[in-house]
């Protein structure tokens, strides 16, 4: 059997998916204290000056601290079957389905939150690696369960989480800085659909 390992946004998607959830399910006051608090943060990032897995939490944080986890469930639902559609690559859902057809193991492994991806890749049965949204109580304390899985985190999450020595071959599939060192673990690594080599770091 081969594992196959599929980063989400920009590799699935045509775009970040992440930022469109937050902005449909923060409140507005949590946007005008967010777009207050966040954009001397934001304008570091965008500066190239704050990475993004640092960013993240916060903005997360800030999100999603103290909302029901059935309120936002429910919105992930809508978010999954609404907007997903719109932004999913057509060529990278049907490399998911061939590895699927051949008995692969599938599993996406993403720095974007849980309720929605959850979600999506249940409804396509394969399974998922991912920032976690940290719940207690029925409510989301807006932290991560084992941070931000992006970067070397994000290889070590897979390593963690998955023999890799029990397939006999791993391909994965990325379009960032944040997923090299997913497909460093790779016997056959993509990198926005051209071959990737750890030279091209």
């Amino acid at each position: 059997m081969k594992l196959a390992l599929f980063d989400f946004d920009g590799t699935i998607t045509t775009r970040d998916t992440y930022t469109k959830f937050v902005i449909s399910n923060a409140s507005i006051f949590r946007l005008i204290l967010g777009g207050f608090l966040l954009s001397p943060l934001i304008l570091l990032n965008k500066l190239k000056l704050l990475p993004s897995p640092l960013l993240r939490p916060v903005i997360t944080k800030l999100a999603f601290k103290g909302t029901k986890v059935d309120d936002i469930n429910q919105r992930a639902q809508d978010y999954v079957h609404k907007y997903l559609p719109k932004v999913i690559r057509p060529n990278m859902l049907c490399q998911i389905q061939k590895h699927k057809e051949f008995g692969d193991h599938v599993v996406v492994v993403s720095a974007s939150i849980s309720p929605y991806l959850k979600i999506w890749c249940k409804g396509l049965g394969i399974e998922l690696i991912c920032s976690e949204l940290e719940e207690k109580d029925g409510y989301f304390t807006g932290s991560y369960v084992n941070g931000d899985c992006s970067g070397q985190r994000k290889a070590d999450s897979i390593k963690n989480t998955i023999n890799l020595d029990s397939f006999e071959q791993v391909i994965a599939y990325g379009d960032t800085k944040e997923d090299h060192a997913m497909l460093k673990l790779a016997h056959e690594s993509y990198f926005r659909g051209k071959p990737f080599s750890a030279n091209d770091c």
